[in-house]
């Protein structure tokens, strides 16, 4: 591989894999800090307006964090480079595991909730971010076929193809395949799990009155296909990508062993990601009903006066009547 990079030269133990090691020139783990920084002045900003932004979201987010730099600044990197199974669970990390508890940060409400607003030069930027998530291009992107293609894509598109040993042949493609899975994983249940707003959310369409059921059905699809691949994986007599044919030969290492765990990963992994996103939905619909429940009540109470006056009116009219005849 060009460029400069980290390679193990002994066996993998769990030890060694989750050891602190991070490439020379360590572009996701900087991406990592830069945004943990930006969310941090986020909620600071947020705090000297007297607004105070949910802990909750705080700790997915520094999770979310946390979970790439598992797979980015360890060992995992390294022999990520050397066997198929490591690089399959860091995709699978990048791709399902760490964009849900991204999401569930609320990256792009604290961004609106932070930057000024107004019409003036002030609100520039909050403008400029509104007119992006619902320019033509987001609601493109965050259609649900098109996330779903963009998604179940990074399994087919690139292990079936010889796109992935193009690009794992430099620092650089590799770092982009990382950012990849990350990016797509988090465009997908960003639309699914709707805690920010976005293209669909504010969409008057079909999308906007599909109801609950449909980022179930969206979660549900890419289950088979997840799957498929993983068995084909497993299944498959040859090796689907030439990078891994040659491991080192001290580990004592098959190639079509070490293929076959990986698509044991690929396919078993993806209960993990469904069960918190459903968790997620869950809870969301429950916050829903509460305000609609509350909202409810304000209405009654507001209103309750005003209809027990009118209904006294009436029993009181119907009184004077019976009481005014012979």
């Amino acid at each position: 591989m060009t460029g400069q990079m980290w390679m193990p030269t002994l066996p993998p133990t769990l030890g060694r894999v989750l050891a602190w090691h991070p490439q020379p020139i360590p572009i996701l783990p900087v991406i990592v800090l830069l945004l943990l920084a930006l969310y941090g002045v986020g909620v600071v900003l947020l705090h000297r307006r007297g607004i105070r932004w949910p802990v909750a979201r705080m700790i997915w987010w520094s999770l979310g964090m946390a979970t790439i730099l598992l797979v980015t600044a360890t060992g995992i990197e390294g022999y990520g480079m050397e066997l198929f199974s490591i690089h399959m669970v860091q995709h699978m990390v990048l791709n399902m595991l760490a964009p849900i508890f991204l999401v569930l940060g609320a990256p792009v409400t604290l961004l609106l909730r932070a930057l000024p607003a107004g019409s003036g030069r002030r609100g520039g930027v909050r403008r400029a971010v509104l007119w992006l998530l619902h320019s033509r291009g987001a609601v493109f992107l965050m259609h649900p076929a098109v996330a779903f293609g963009l998604f179940v894509m990074s399994l087919y598109g690139l292990y079936f193809t010889p796109i992935f040993d193009y690009l794992m042949g430099t620092l650089w493609g590799h770092n982009l395949m990382l950012i990849h899975f990350l990016l797509i994983g988090f465009i997908y249940f960003w639309g699914i799990i709707g805690v920010d707003p976005s293209a669909r959310t504010s969409s008057r369409g079909l999308l906007a009155t599909a109801g609950p059921a449909l980022p179930v059905i969206e979660l549900a699809a890419t289950v088979p296909f997840h799957a498929f691949f993983g068995v084909v994986v497993m299944m498959s007599t040859e090796l689907l990508v030439t990078f891994y044919a040659m491991p080192m030969p001290a580990w004592q290492v098959s190639p079509l062993t070490d293929q076959a765990t990986g698509g044991g990963i690929a396919w078993g992994f993806t209960e993990l990601p469904t069960l918190l996103v459903l968790g997620a939905l869950v809870v969301k619909s429950q916050r829903s009903d509460r305000r609609t429940s509350k909202a409810a009540e304000r209405r009654r109470v507001r209103d309750g006066d005003a209809e027990l006056a009118d209904y006294n009116d009436y029993l009181l009219s119907l009184n004077r009547g019976n009481s005014s005849r012979p």
